[in-house]
């Protein structure tokens, strides 16, 4: 078995990620951002329209009619004629007060429905990022990093779901504007003039703030934070989740977290409309008692004066959101490229239905024989032949950084598709996707994955959700924790998150471990997940794994030669271009488990000689 260098040009593949398209201006943004809306969004967008040009018609009545109540006995022109109004005063004051109230009412309509556009989107657009990554295949996320897939599940859906906000206030304003101009422009053509100066006003705009928006900012945060926790290092958490088969609890929760998301937004948009509202009512209040302290304007109509001037000062809210928005348009171009990049990545081929058996329970576990297996990657060539893997018996991979182990111990977990795969299984040949549906139920702990529950008990019945009380502390027991957990306030509840997590990294790559050992499975790949234990403790921790897990593929990926100790076979990358197979008879487990320590002068010089091996050498 020997690898080759060759370049993604021989094979037709390439890791760089997809140039992000051109930009196409702000109709090719509008038309991106339609394209993530649904017809119920659509719906309430059209209703949202209708409503808005509704209370920007009672609106502008009520600007009008307050005329004749600031001013009686006069009335504004309209279309070069006075317009005709009744001239009981109690009836102008009832015509006021519907038209306020419609226009309230219509505006707290309009404000609902964007708040539910915006926060159905941004659920939406969360949950669809996060199923395609839990179901891509890992080939597919080979060029990505964990910061922009963080990003993507947190920053980059808010940015979007404010660049749908931006559009719909946007929307809004021109309604408004429009139908306020045009009644501005039939009462007085020329009195228009007065909008540079009201514009003025608008330097003295401030945002409505309170209680329960604090409050809600603050569980934004909560939430943020808890979104880019499960979001680290996804690549190889995704391993961890999908051998356990948790795909649909993780989706549930991410789905909770952000529907709390979701209703935050919808009351940001509700409360800052209502803030918005007390604005344009308070610049009415405060231009109807500057016309009037202004008395008589000798030479212009003074009616015609005052309706413009509140028709103009019921946008001077607009004046100051409006470049506001078009900059959260224009920040949420690049985010909605970044999301459409992984909301529409290619999902891993299904193996099969997931199976409900652990390994162990009575049934014959066959065994595997590869005989031949190529993998193709970008800077080198693998070709192994073989390799058995046979439950109850520990495969070490070992070699240098950067030759492949981890790609390997991902085509043996069944996750990543090899250019060619032969095996035989149960006395028959089996292609890649039967050998898929053979390790299906598996359990693959990498290094620096951390447990992502909050407590100790949580973390354990994420692997195995019907595990009784004593199953629980019998794997602690297994792998050393339970001692270390005994001086912990709560033991099984001991928090995991925090400050007031007290377990060192080592003893949480014991807890992974000990998920392992609840998992049952059939095939369990450590891609140096005892990386943080000492040399004495990785060996006995693993020895304890091979005595619960006497019907289990075990696979293990370490650069020290205490493992080579405890294995059955070896697989060895050296730096000289050859990798071999050796079959060796392991050493007692009840030795070393009982044991301090344990030769490792002993097991280095095995390991030496493996990597020293040019031949092919494989006995059964």
């Amino acid at each position: 078995m020997r690898y080759d260098n060759c370049s993604p040009d021989a094979h037709g593949a390439s890791t760089t990620a997809p140039e992000a398209p051109a930009r196409r201006g702000w109709f090719g943004l509008l038309c991106g951002i339609a394209g993530i809306l649904e017809r119920a969004d659509a719906a309430r967008i059209a209703l949202h329209v209708l409503f808005s040009l509704g209370g920007a018609l009672a609106g502008s009545v009520a600007a009008v009619v307050l005329v004749p109540l600031i001013q009686p006995g006069h009335a504004p022109m309209f279309g070069g004629h006075e317009l005709v109004l009744p001239a009981s005063r109690g009836m102008l004051i009832a015509i006021l007060v519907v038209s306020i109230a419609a226009y309230a009412l219509l505006r707290w309509f309009v404000a609902n429905l964007a708040g539910r556009v915006l926060g159905d989107c941004a659920v939406r657009l969360r949950r669809r990022a996060h199923a395609h990554l839990i179901d891509a295949d890992l080939a597919a996320l080979s060029g990505s990093t964990s910061a922009e897939i963080s990003s993507v599940l947190t920053s980059t859906v808010d940015l979007i779901a404010q660049g749908v906000g931006a559009a719909l206030q946007l929307l809004l304003v021109c309604v408004t504007t429009a139908v306020s101009l045009a009644f501005a422009f039939w009462v007085s053509p020329v009195l228009t003039l007065i909008l540079p100066a009201l514009a003025g006003l608008a330097l003295i705009a401030s945002r409505f703030q309170g209680r329960e928006q604090a409050r809600i900012g603050r569980q934004y945060v909560e939430d943020m934070t808890r979104l880019f926790w499960l979001s680290e290092d996804f690549p190889r958490r995704l391993r961890h989740v999908r051998s356990f088969e948790r795909e649909g609890v993780e989706k549930a929760g991410y789905g909770a977290t952000s529907s709390r998301l979701g209703y935050g937004y919808r009351r940001q948009i509700e409360l800052a409309a209502s803030g918005k509202l007390l604005m344009e009512l308070l610049a009415a209040i405060g231009m109807a008692g500057v016309f009037m302290l202004a008395g008589r304007w000798h030479g212009m109509d003074q009616a015609s004066l005052i309706a413009v001037g509140l028709l103009l000062g019921r946008l001077l809210p607009y004046l100051a959101s409006t470049r506001y928005n078009f900059q959260q348009l224009h920040l949420a171009a690049p985010a909605l490229e970044l999301w459409r990049r992984f909301a529409d990545l290619p999902a891993m081929h299904p193996a099969t239905a997931p199976a409900d058996k652990p390994a162990g329970n009575g049934e014959e576990v066959p065994r595997i024989h590869v005989e031949f297996m190529r993998l193709t990657l970008p800077t080198l060539q693998f070709d192994i032949e073989d390799l058995m893997l046979v439950p109850g018996e520990m495969t070490l991979i070992a070699g240098d950084s950067g030759t492949g182990k981890s790609s390997l111990a991902d085509v043996l977990a069944g996750m990543a598709v090899p250019a060619s795969f032969a095996a035989r299984a149960g006395g028959r040949s089996v292609g890649f996707d039967i050998y898929r549906q053979l390790v299906r139920r598996g359990a693959y702990v990498s290094q620096g994955v951390r447990p992502w529950q909050h407590t100790v008990r949580e973390c354990l019945h994420w692997a195995a959700p019907g595990a009784t009380e004593p199953s629980l502390h019998g794997v602690l027991v297994d792998v050393g924790l339970d001692k270390r957990l005994q001086g912990t306030h709560g033991d099984l509840d001991a928090e995991l998150q925090g400050t007031s997590c007290r377990l060192s990294g080592g003893e949480l790559q014991r807890l992974l471990l000990a998920q392992v050992i609840l998992r049952q499975p059939f095939l369990a790949v450590l891609d140096e997940a005892t990386g943080a234990l000492d040399a004495a403790s990785e060996v006995r921790v693993l020895a304890a794994l091979k005595r619960r897990l006497h019907q289990t593929i075990l696979i293990v990926i370490a650069h020290r030669p205490g493992p080579a100790e405890i294995a059955e076979q070896c697989l060895c990358i050296g730096g000289t271009g050859i990798a071999t197979v050796e079959r060796r008879s392991p050493v007692d487990l009840s030795s070393i488990i009982t044991r301090e320590g344990f030769a490792c002068r002993e097991a280095a010089a095995t390991l030496r000689g493996c990597n020293n091996t040019r031949d092919h050498t494989h006995s059964e």
